[in-house]
């Protein structure tokens, strides 16, 4: 794990600051939003990466319940935690965006309201841990918050279409005569798509390292334990 985050530290690094240049300095400026429509290209990937860090925390503790594998566990908070940064960013990131669009940082929007309501799933997730003493049944407590938290994604994404909402339905591609292209010009489309995967590299450098900081926690943990007691 170790050699993988040297590797992948780097390669995330330099890939952001790439991205970061290409998207102020090589993508043209909206005609009606102007300057502030960059904020798309920080927002989405955020809430792609969000998505699938919860994604994680859902799989994994399906896993863990099953198994009873501590590691499953590491793994499903590492990636929540990093999953509640990203739910932050996005909800930040939508009110700087929601300005200029709608006139105001924030509305009781469909989307806006149910991901306010993942990021507090996720807060309740932690405290729920951090109340609960004992390892293991904050591990399984938090394991079922996380399957239950995660089922709220599904929600967010068809949100535009069950309700009467301000925000616009997902524009990445558009199905025309039973074929899927672009609902945007690619000057547009591929540096967003970059930057999706950009990040997620990111994820995957945060969740490697933080499994390894909750590895090491544990035994140290362990070692406390199994010292007071002798």
């Amino acid at each position: 794990m170790t050699r993988w985050i040297k590797i992948l530290e780097p390669l995330s690094i330099i890939s952001l600051l790439g991205c970061a240049i290409w998207i102020f300095y090589g993508t043209p400026t909206e005609s009606e939003m102007g300057f502030v429509q960059k904020i798309m290209y920080l927002h989405v990937p955020s809430v792609i990466v969000a998505y699938a860090a919860f994604f994680v925390v859902f799989a994994f503790s399906i896993a863990y319940l099953w198994k009873r594998d501590i590691m499953f566990d590491q793994i499903a908070k590492s990636s929540a935690e990093i999953g509640e940064v990203f739910c932050a960013l996005v909800l930040i990131t939508g009110a700087i965006w929601g300005k200029p669009t709608w006139g105001t940082y924030w509305v009781w929007d469909a989307r806006l309201t149910t991901t306010l309501l993942l990021f507090l799933i996720f807060a309740g997730y932690f405290l729920l841990r951090s109340f609960t003493r004992e390892r293991e049944r904050a591990a399984r407590l938090a394991a079922v918050l996380g399957i239950i938290g995660f089922l709220d994604i599904p929600i967010i994404h068809k949100s535009v279409e069950w309700w009467r909402t301000l925000h616009q339905p997902t524009t990445l591609f558009k199905v025309e005569a039973a074929e899927a292209k672009p609902a945007m010009p690619m000057e547009l489309l591929l540096p967003l798509l970059v930057t999706m995967g950009a990040m997620l590299l990111f994820y995957v450098y945060l969740l490697l390292l933080r499994i390894q900081m909750e590895q090491q926690y544990d035994t140290l943990q362990e070692l406390i334990a199994n010292n007071e007691g002798g």
